[in-house]
């Protein structure tokens, strides 16, 4: 695993160079001389995070379409004018 350390402006200039170098390593992107960021390649992050699944499939449930659910009638006197005598 190789460790590449870029600036933000070589970041802006220069995206497609960054992901490749992100496939080898953590890419640190700096900002003014201070290591601000760090990017890398999802297989990477997944391990650190101990994740297999993102959070938008999680909020997708797809195992939740076999269940039933209705709603509940709500009151229709939910709310009553304000008293102002």
């Amino acid at each position: 695993m190789s460790i590449t350390t870029i600036s933000s402006r070589e970041l802006n200039h220069n995206v497609s160079k960054v992901k490749k170098a992100a496939l080898s390593g953590p890419v640190f992107i700096t900002d003014r001389g201070d290591v601000t960021h760090v990017l890398l390649n999802i297989e990477e992050y997944q391990k650190i995070t101990d994740q297999k699944e993102s959070i938008v499939e999680l909020l997708a449930m797809p195992e939740a379409s076999d269940i039933e659910f209705e709603a509940p009638q709500l009151n229709k006197n939910l709310y009553q004018p304000a008293d102002l005598s």
